[in-house]
């Protein structure tokens, strides 16, 4: 059974189809990568899958286990974190406060631990913080946990955000062009940090990006998206020499 399975996923805004019987099928570990051109409907099958819109039509199921009408947070719950194109960080609140909160479910006292301080609380408090600096040092942002998270470069408060979407502890992770904005010596750190995670927390990747050498370098399996229906899929090298998807995405320029 695969980890995470999506059937015929198809979505109308009004009457403009979307997504047209997207299918997707990833296995625990896999780093699978979504491509495309501007306006191919890459984010929206990520809100699809993440539960911020209802599918038209078509299935979603982690572990076996449907995903269809559930809230986002109860899909986070079942265990898919994610990041975000615009990223969604809190103005005023610390890099270490944004990856603890993010731990809110892991909790495990109520209010009169929380009122009182007791020695569960202090406990459970303890053990969110190690794993938040854990969690920090994997993306190397650990010496900012202290600032301000949006007075940081932008390339920082991008890994903050994958922090926090890995404090959820989750099975698999969806990553919205992880690298947008972000200088070609940010990328190649990224590209690091990123087998590092997958190494460390054998976690399974989705992610969209349109910086090729970032997708080539990390992913499995890719997928080419145009006007919402998949044109193209397989491994780099088959995506890399594929006609459809040089003219639809590439241009007629080869890959480097």
């Amino acid at each position: 059974m695969p980890l995470l399975e999506v059937v015929n996923l198809t979505h109308y805004f009004g009457g403009l189809r979307a997504v047209k019987q997207y299918n997707l099928s990833i296995e625990s570990g896999q780093i699978h990568g979504l491509i495309g051109p501007n306006g191919a409907g890459k984010t929206t099958v990520f809100n699809l899958i993440t539960g911020i819109h209802k599918p038209s039509e078509g299935s979603i199921t982690l572990e076996g286990a449907s995903l269809l009408g559930l809230r986002p947070y109860q899909v986070a719950a079942r265990g898919l974190g994610r990041t975000f194109q615009n990223m969604l960080l809190w103005r005023h609140m610390t890099v270490l406060d944004h990856v603890k909160l993010a731990h809110h479910a892991q909790l495990g006292y109520g209010l009169i631990g929380a009122f009182f301080g007791t020695p569960r609380r202090n406990a459970a408090e303890a053990r969110i913080e190690e794993n938040a600096f854990r969690l920090l040092e994997t993306f190397n942002v650990a010496q900012f946990a202290r600032q301000i998270v949006t007075n940081l470069p932008y390339g920082v408060q991008r890994r903050v955000e994958m922090a926090r979407a890995m404090a959820i502890r989750p099975k698999i992770l969806f990553l919205d062009e992880p690298t947008a904005g972000m200088t070609p010596e940010e990328l190649d750190q990224m590209i690091v940090i990123i087998r590092k995670l997958h190494q460390e927390f054998k976690v399974a990747i989705l992610l969209i990006e349109h910086r090729l050498k970032f997708v080539m370098t990390l992913c499995d399996h890719i997928q080419t998206l145009v006007f919402g229906e998949v044109i193209a899929e397989g491994s780099p090298d088959e995506i890399k020499g594929n006609p459809a998807v040089i003219e639809a995405y590439l241009g007629k320029e080869e890959v480097a």
